[in-house]
């Protein structure tokens, strides 16, 4: 069962904005055994609409669209579908009622000439209520492919998808069982674990597929499977995973698109009943950021210092101004000053510092852009490590994060 999606927007193309619909929307279909087979990202021209939808009927049974449902002139995908179908608007009860809905509710008010546009579809399209928005989405069908029209709007969409769509297209349709396990590694590259499993990868059985999907300091390990008998893939795969685990699984840190170094972090300590702490410099405050962007982390982080400047690492951290001037503040000396500093002040068990150059001039450091300390005090001691992580400043901001996250897992798993 293939599918395939179009975006419809000027402000994807121009980079105005990023497209995450495709993502979700794929990864929606996958669930249900559907593959996507083609991305394709148009602009508002009706042409280029019409010759991505014959395109797309070639290639699969399912073709979504998103964007280009708005009441204003710049909106033609009701109109190009009407062409496209050879049909023409109507208006819609089931929409109209919708859009009077929304206006008195929300707005308290009713919904002007321009608005009620919304409510006019295509004579040949089902109307798939919009809980969220005035555009309602659209089901049409020709010569054995479903088109689904859907607004831009990401929450509108996602609604649409999960009470309309995918349960239509579950009921329209037989289709196969796609089963997928995600392995989420750290602290080693892709070649590097090619090595290690490159029997195991030369004896996966056909029906299995192994991708490596790589980003800084992060390896995800994707098997895949597809068939009829839910149960059976199932075990195949959970065998292949367990595997895998004899394999690396000093290196695996969870499982599924869903886990994140941080998130591994977060249920060691709340199960340990213990607190962490940060001392940041060059990675400044991202790693903070990443642990407050989940619920509950109150629970186990109690909070951090951005001591960017020299300055304020001697005047809040009370890292001593001699210790600074003999090593310079990019050090491993430094860095622990700061990481214990941290855990003293903060009274937590686990404290975190970093201190480097992420570029692209060096400051008042001696070290090359790219180093970065990592400091990690623990309820025994502190230590820190010295690393480079090359000239591109987000990638050194990004992967000191990645690295410092990596350093406390394992003291947590020692303590």
């Amino acid at each position: 069962m293939h599918a395939e999606i179009i975006t419809i927007g000027d402000e994807i193309l121009i980079g105005q904005i990023v497209d995450t619909n495709s993502a979700y929307i794929a990864t929606e279909l996958s669930k249900i055994g559907v593959q996507v087979v083609q991305i394709t990202s148009v602009q508002d021209d009706k042409k280029h609409i019409l010759e991505s939808l014959s395109n797309a009927e070639k290639r699969a049974e399912i073709v979504l669209l998103t964007g280009g449902l708005g009441p204003t002139k710049d909106d033609i995908t009701k109109n190009t579908l009407c062409e496209y179908f050879e049909d023409q608007l109507v208006l819609n009860e089931k929409a109209l009622k919708n859009v009077k809905y929304l206006f008195e509710k929300h707005l308290n008010r009713t919904p002007n000439k321009q608005n009620l546009l919304q409510a006019q579809l295509p004579s040949k399209a089902i109307a798939l209520e919009n809980k969220f928005g005035t555009a309602p989405g659209m089901w049409l069908e020709k010569n054995n492919t479903v088109f689904v029209s859907m607004p831009g709007v990401p929450y509108e969409m996602k609604s649409l998808m999960q009470n309309e769509v995918l349960p239509r297209l579950q009921k329209k349709f037989k289709r196969p069982v796609i089963v997928h396990k995600t392995l989420l590694t750290t602290g080693m590259g892709e070649s590097a674990i090619a090595e290690i499993i490159e029997e195991f990868e030369n004896n996966l059985p056909q029906e299995i597929k192994l991708a490596y999907l790589p980003s800084l300091g992060r390896v995800r390990l994707r098997l895949s499977t597809k068939g009829l008998n839910e149960a059976a893939l199932h075990a195949a795969i959970d065998n292949h995973v367990k595997q895998l685990q004899g394999l690396i699984g000093d290196i695996i840190i969870g499982f599924d698109e869903e886990t994140s170094i941080e998130e591994v972090i977060a249920n060691l300590l709340v199960k340990n009943h213990q607190t962490l702490s940060l001392a940041e410099s060059c990675t400044g405050g991202q790693m903070a950021r990443k642990l407050t962007k989940m619920s509950g982390s109150s629970q186990y982080f109690t909070g951090g210092f951005v001591t960017y400047a020299t300055a304020s690492k001697t005047k809040i951290l009370g890292v001593p101004k001699e210790l600074i001037k003999k090593h310079t503040v990019v050090s491993s000396e430094v860095a622990e000053a700061m990481a214990k500093s941290a855990k003293q002040l903060y009274e937590t068990d686990f404290a975190i510092s970093t201190t480097g150059i992420a570029g692209p001039t060096k400051g008042d450091a001696n070290e090359d852009v790219g180093t970065v300390f990592i400091g990690i005090a623990t309820p025994q001691g502190v230590f820190s490590e010295k690393f480079n992580f090359g000239k591109e400043r987000q990638r050194v901001i990004t992967s000191a994060t990645n690295k410092g996250f990596e350093l406390l897992r394992k003291e947590i798993l020692k303590n």
